[in-house]
């Protein structure tokens, strides 16, 4: 099931983007076999493998890349992949002998995707870094946090998994298609910075143009509009209201009882601070719930703040099917959603398990080679 039902492709098990990759196409429906090496752990944390949730929908193998019989058994299954997805530092994959080159050797179709946070080339590409660094040197940090506060650190979202992965797999499904075109595989480099200043496109040419302040918390998307923002109730939940349109504006003020005229001008920067303040009195009146009964389902562009564990459990997304559960697990259902062919439910996450070692190679390699990797991971035949 799913519009990648077919393909294959093998992902070199790593850290952030790579697994999250990998989730992606596995559920759009393609056969993604995980390379796991000995004591490999998601983020350095120890737990439940089902609640490793980026590990789902595909299965998994173990084998020590510094043995050259381990390698010898990925080059193998190479040759019927479609492409192979990574995340080492620039030059790892090179020195095991599975770089772009010794994989294109083996198989001119392959496309090589690769996931980096600073790139395959420049002065920081050989260097340690995380989520935080690369949307620090891309301008997005510095947007992010409220008037004369430092920049505040959101999750791993923006630069790892929107940045990263979102582009790794924009990169590799776009060189699946020339390469069904072409014959060719290629390489395709996702930067994390790449994909993180382009995310902020729209920003770069606003501040271009003088229309976005440097300052933190004075622009209408980063807090500093009283109409685009969040706000405390009296139960200290959080809602959010973000009516840009003056239509829509109109219908919130309406609801709360406020004249229009009493706030000033909506888009003028000098009445958002007394007109934030209002906003927050009134809404201090009464809880979030309350809130939602008045609000949800109208024009005023309203949304509860909601936490993880409380998002599964909403209306609107119990509806649409957004969260389901797997193996007892709330979690986020495959997206994007496709009328014809339709992704499957999540499998749960699975531990290699050395003996299916040999049927999990099965749709891969003949049997002589699958005899050879299973000498390669010191496994019984």
């Amino acid at each position: 099931m799913g519009p990648l039902a077919g393909m294959k492709i093998i992902e070199l098990a790593g850290i952030g983007p790579g697994p999250l990759a990998g989730m992606l196409l596995a559920d759009m429906g393609a056969e993604v076999l995980r390379i796991e090496r000995p004591g490999d752990t998601d983020l350095g944390v120890k737990r439940e493998r089902r609640h490793d949730l980026m590990l789902r929908n595909r299965k998994s193998i173990t084998l020590d890349l510094k043995d050259p019989r381990a390698v010898a058994t990925v080059l193998d299954l190479v040759e019927s992949a479609d492409a192979l997805i990574e995340g080492f530092r620039p030059g790892v994959t090179e020195r095991m002998g599975l770089g772009p080159d010794d994989c294109l050797a083996r198989n001119p179709r392959l496309v090589y995707g690769r996931v980096t946070g600073w790139g395959q080339t420049g002065p920081l590409a050989h260097t340690a870094g995380h989520d935080i660094n690369y949307i620090a040197l891309t301008g997005a940090l510095h947007a992010i946090g409220g008037r004369g506060q430092g920049p505040a650190i959101p999750p791993a979202y923006l630069g790892d998994f929107a940045g990263g992965a979102m582009f790794l797999v924009t990169g590799v499904l776009a060189a699946l298609i020339e390469a069904g075109k072409s014959g060719q595989g290629q390489v395709v480099d996702a930067a994390i910075v790449d994909g993180a200043a382009a995310l902020g496109t729209v920003f770069f040419g606003m501040a271009a143009a003088g229309q976005w302040r440097p300052q933190r918390g004075t622009n209408v998307l980063d807090s500093g509009a009283h109409y685009y923002n969040v706000y405390a109730c009296k139960d200290e939940r959080w809602i959010s209201v973000g009516p840009i349109e003056g239509r829509f504006y109109r219908a919130l003020l309406d609801k709360l009882g406020i004249d229009p005229a009493s706030l000033g001008e909506q888009l003028d920067p000098d009445t958002w601070a007394p007109a934030q303040q209002r906003l927050a009195e009134v809404f201090r009146s009464r809880t979030r719930d309350e809130w939602c009964a008045l609000l949800e389902g109208t024009d005023a562009c309203f949304a509860p703040v909601l936490s993880f564990d409380e998002a599964p459990q909403h209306a609107h997304l119990k509806a649409r099917g957004t969260f389901v559960e797997v193996d007892g697990i709330a979690q986020p259902a495959p997206a994007p959603r496709f009328s014809r062919t339709p992704s499957a439910p999540p499998a749960p996450p699975g531990e290699p398990d050395p003996r299916r070692f040999g049927e999990v190679l099965a749709g891969w390699l003949a049997p002589d080679r699958i005899e050879a990797a299973l000498a390669a991971a010191g496994m019984p035949r």
